[in-house]
C-alpha cells in the first residue's frame, strides 16, 4: 500500500510539494516517487532485500521519509529509531527488540552503538538534489512487488513507559486501513501540516501513507520547538495546529505568541495523554479555533477516540471523547476479559482494522495484548453514561493510599484549573502509615507567587474527594519529557525525596 501510494500520489499530485525541509526547500510528489525508486535500487545493490529488517537510524528529515518509502518498494521492513534516544537505548532497540538484519544510519546516530551488522551510512541533504545522493541510481526503478496485504512494512517502537519498548508490527493492509479511517474525518485533507513527533513515531510511520494519499504537504521539523511550529503555521497559513498537551502549552507560553498571524487556524488537535482543561480553554481562545482531543496508542495505529469540535464543555474538558468511525472501544476487566459496567474503572480495549499485527519477535507479549480480537492497551479508564471515555492513567500508575486506589489524573484535571498553576503532575511518594501519598509537582503561573499546598487542597476538595488530593507539593520550572514528548512520570517519582519546595 505504501509503495503503491507513493506511485499514485506522484501522478495525481505531481509538482505539488510533498515534503518541505526546515530550511525551506521542498520535494514534490513526483520527485519523491522518483527518489524512492532510485534509492531503492541503490539499497538493493548494497544487499537490502525483501523481508529484511532494516533499522533506520536517521534524524527526522526529508531523507528519513525517502528511505522509508524506498525500503517499502523493496519489501523490506523499516524499524525507525528516534534520534532523541541515547546510544545504549538505540542499541537495545536495534539488536534486542528488532533483531535488525542491517542498518541505515548517519555517522552521528551510529556513533556509540554496538552495531554488529552491516551499516549503510548516509548524510543528510541540504537541498532536493542531495537527498540520499550516495545511494541513488539515476533513472532506475526496482521491480514492482506483488500485492500482499500481510507483508510487514514497519516495526514501530512503543514509548517504553512501562519497561523496555516493544516493536508493534504493521502490514501493508493495516497501513491501508489506517489511511481509510484517518482520512475519513475530512480534517485538513491535502493542506499543509507540521511533523510534531519524531519520524519513528506511529504519528509518522503509520500515517504518512494516508497523508500522501490525499496530497498533504508535510513540513519536516527534526527537533521540535514552539518557535519552529508557530513560524510554520503562520508563514504557510496552516488550517490546524497539532501536538501533545505539553507542546501546546509551550506554544501558548511563547513570548512572541501574540505577534503571529493565526487567522488561518481553524482547529487545534492534541493527541497522547488527556489535555489539562486550562490548556484547552486557553488554546481555544488564543488561537481562535475549535479544539479536538484524540486518544490512541502505538498498537492501535494512532487511531482511537476523539472529541467533536462542538461537544459539550464537560465532554471536551474531562473526556477523550468517543470512538472514531470503524473503531470499537470497551473498558474491560483484564482478569475475566469481560466488559465492566458504565462508571467502573477497567482496562481500555480496542477492536479495529488499524490494530497492529502483533509485537515483533515477541509472541508472549502479543498473546497478552491481543485477546479474542481485542487489543488490551494497559490504559485505565471508564465509560460515562454518555458514551465518552475517561482516562485515569496507565496500568500501575494508580497507587494505594490507605484503603483507596488513587488515580493521579483525577487530581491533575482539577488542580490544572487553579489560577496559580500553569502545569501539574501528581506522582506517589512512599508513606509508612498510608502506603503512599500524592505529591503535586507544579509549574507555577508566576514563579514569584506560587501556590501553597493548602491553597491547592482547599481548591481541589470542592471538586473531588479529599483522599484523592496530593499531600505534598514540589515546584519546578518544567517537567522532564520522554522521547515521545510525554511527561516522564518515572523520573518525577525518583525526584520526590527531601523537603518541600523546588526541584
Amino acid at each position: 500500500m505504501w509503495a503503491e501510494t507513493i506511485r499514485a500520489s506522484g501522478k495525481r499530485f505531481s509538482d505539488h510539494p510533498a515534503l518541505v525541509a526546515e530550511e525551506g526547500w521542498s520535494v514534490s510528489f513526483a520527485h519523491f516517487d522518483r527518489l524512492t525508486d532510485e534509492v531503492a535500487v541503490g539499497l538493493a545493490r548494497r544487499g537490502v532485500s525483501h523481508g529484511q529488517v532494516v533499522a533506520l537510524l536517521v534524524p527526522s528529515s526529508v531523507d528519513y521519509i525517502v528511505l522509508y518509502g524506498a525500503l517499502a518498494k523493496l519489501g523490506a521492513i523499516t524499524a525507525g529509531v528516534s534520534s532523541r534516544l541515547p546510544a545504549p537505548e538505540r542499541t537495545v532497540l536495534v539488536d534486542d527488540v528488532a533483531g535488525a538484519d542491517r542498518a541505515i544510519a548517519t555517522a552521528a546516530m551510529a556513533d556509540g552503538m554496538s552495531l554488529d551488522l552491516d551499516v549503510i551510512e548516509v548524510a543528510l541533504a541540504d537541498g532536493p538534489g542531495s537527498v540520499c545522493a550516495d545511494l541513488r541510481v539515476q533513472d532506475e526503478a526496482p521491480p514492482l512487488l506483488p500485492a500482499d496485504g500481510d507483508r510487514p512494512v514497519a516495526v514501530v517502537f512503543t514509548s517504553g513507559t512501562t519497561g523496555v519498548p516493544k516493536g508493534a508490527t504493521f502490514t501493508d493492509q493495516i497501513l491501508a486501513d489506517i489511511a481509510v479511517v484517518d482520512t475519513g474525518n475530512g480534517w485538513g485533507e491535502g493542506g499543509p501540516i507540521t511533523s510534531n513527533t519524531q519520524m519513528a513515531h506511529i504519528g509518522v510511520m503509520g500515517k504518512v501513507p494516508a497523508q500522501f494519499a490525499v496530497g498533504t504537504t508535510l513540513h519536516v521539523i527534526d527537533k521540535w520547538s514552539a518557535t519552529a511550529v508557530l513560524d510554520a503555521v503562520s508563514r504557510y497559513r496552516m488550517p490546524a495546529v497539532g501536538g501533545v498537551a505539553p507542546q501546546i502549552a509551550l506554544m501558548l507560553r511563547h513570548p512572541d505568541f501574540d505577534q503571529y498571524d493565526f487567522s488561518s487556524v481553524k482547529l487545534v488537535v492534541t493527541g497522547g495523554a488527556p489535555s489539562p482543561p486550562n490548556v484547552i480553554e486557553e488554546a481555544r481562545q488564543r488561537f481562535g479555533a475549535d479544539w479536538t482531543q484524540r486518544y490512541a496508542c502505538t498498537e492501535v495505529g494512532g487511531i482511537g477516540t476523539f472529541t467533536w469540535i462542538d461537544a459539550p464543555m464537560e465532554e471536551m474538558l474531562y473526556t477523550v471523547g468517543r470512538p472514531r468511525p470503524g473503531i470499537k472501544v470497551e473498558v474491560r476487566d483484564p482478569d475475566s476479559n469481560r466488559e465492566v459496567p458504565v462508571g467502573t474503572v477497567g482496562e481500555v480495549c480496542f477492536q479495529s482494522p488499524t490494530v497492529m499485527a502483533g509485537y515483533w519477535r515477541s509472541p508472549e507479549a502479543t498473546a497478552e495484548a491481543l485477546k479474542d480480537g481485542w487489543l488490551y492497551t494497559g490504559d485505565q479508564g471508564w465509560m460515562d453514561d454518555t458514551g465518552c471515555l475517561r482516562l485515569v492513567g496507565r496500568r500501575g500508575e494508580g497507587f494505594h493510599r490507605g484503603g483507596y486506589v488513587v488515580f493521579p489524573v483525577e487530581a491533575e484535571k482539577v488542580l490544572a484549573w487553579h489560577p496559580k498553576v500553569s502545569g501539574v503532575c501528581v506522582v506517589p511518594r512512599p508513606d509508612e502509615l498510608m502506603g503512599a501519598v500524592g505529591v503535586a509537582v507544579v509549574i507555577p503561573t508566576d514563579a514569584n507567587d506560587p501556590p501553597t499546598l493548602e491553597e491547592l487542597r482547599a481548591f481541589g476538595q470542592k471538586h473531588i474527594a479529599t483522599y484523592k488530593l496530593p499531600e505534598h507539593l514540589r515546584l519546578t520550572e518544567a517537567f522532564p519529557l520522554t522521547p515521545m514528548s510525554k511527561i516522564d512520570r518515572k523520573t518525577l517519582e525518583l525526584q520526590q525525596g527531601g523537603e518541600e519546595g523546588a526541584i
